[in-house]
């Protein structure tokens, strides 16, 4: 397998089982998280068994419910969800490493994961309860859905959010890295890149959904070889082992949204980064520009 091959996957060819997409073990190299991209019709559903990995499952657009089953006890929760990805934040479930599940309903879910050998208690967040941070300023305004962070949910491994970046505008950036141990400095982190585009909310054309797109790269670091210059659209998954990720650009005219899954071998669950030292200064360029007032997009943002 080449090495664009391993790293970076268009929609639907690493699909099975019933689900679109599926990154996990089975992937040379890959070992501490993983991502599975479902599409339901009506009458239809997905499964995730019991296998000693922890779970959240994001809607992605549409409403869904999740029938979990728990040392013999079976619950139902139901995710309000969204009509896209770019319309707010969405209930989500983080499941616990003890749970099997049933996911039903209509539209597009994701469910990361990462393997786990402690239990931690199943909890629905509910869209009001994440937290909404927008990062960065200028043309490198995002705005990030902290509902998977250490700060906002109590879990082994796993750290998930999920970020929108306006048309024009530079996220994951400076370009930066987690693949190294350095306490309280820098934390070894895979990560996971799932990208949607669509025609941005402020102007554009919505009969252009299908050409949406947006730009993302990859290089080395002492950590690893990787050289990754993608132009990425709804679906597509880039995976990072080591190295300097960013930017993620969003095309003019194309919001972009990537829901990123972290997870590494450290003893502490904690996102920690090193910048890339050629382009670390432009962190202080922000000071004093304000954030794109596109920002936030919420629901009936239209």
């Amino acid at each position: 397998m080449t090495e664009q091959g391993q790293w970076f996957h268009r929609r639907g060819t690493i699909g099975r089982d019933g689900w679109e997409s599926v990154v996990d073990a089975a992937i040379p190299g890959w070992t501490h998280t993983g991502i599975r991209i479902g599409a339901l019709a009506a009458g239809e559903s997905l499964a995730l068994a019991e296998d000693g990995v922890e779970r959240i499952i994001v809607p992605l657009a549409g409403s869904f419910t999740v029938q979990h089953t728990e040392q013999g006890a079976t619950s139902e929760t139901t995710l309000a969800g969204r009509r896209s990805v770019f319309d707010g934040p969405s209930d989500v479930l983080y499941l616990s490493s003890a749970a099997s599940a049933v996911i039903t309903g209509v539209g597009r879910v994701a469910v990361a994961s990462a393997p786990a050998s402690a239990v931690h208690p199943t909890r629905h967040i509910r869209a009001a309860e994440i937290p909404i941070e927008l990062r960065g300023a200028g043309t490198s305004s995002r705005q990030v859905h902290n509902f998977g962070t250490p700060e906002a949910l109590d879990a082994e491994r796993l750290i998930v959010c999920e970020v929108i970046t306006p048309a024009g505008n530079w996220s994951s950036y400076p370009p930066h890295k987690h693949d190294e141990h350095v306490s309280g400095r820098e934390s070894r982190l895979e990560e996971i890149y799932y990208f949607e585009a669509a025609p941005t909310r402020v102007g554009g054309d919505a009969g252009a959904a299908e050409a949406a797109f947006g730009m993302f790269a990859t290089y080395s670091s002492d950590a690893g070889a990787i050289d990754i210059a993608e132009r990425v659209g709804t679906g597509d998954i880039a995976l990072v082992p080591f190295g300097f990720h960013g930017p993620a650009v969003a095309a003019p005219g194309y919001d972009l949204y990537y829901l990123n899954v972290m997870a590494g071998p450290d003893q502490e669950r904690v996102w920690l980064i090193t910048d890339d030292p050629a382009h670390a200064w432009v962190r202080d360029s922000w000071s004093g520009q304000d954030i794109d007032s596109r920002l936030p997009y919420g629901h009936g943002d239209h």
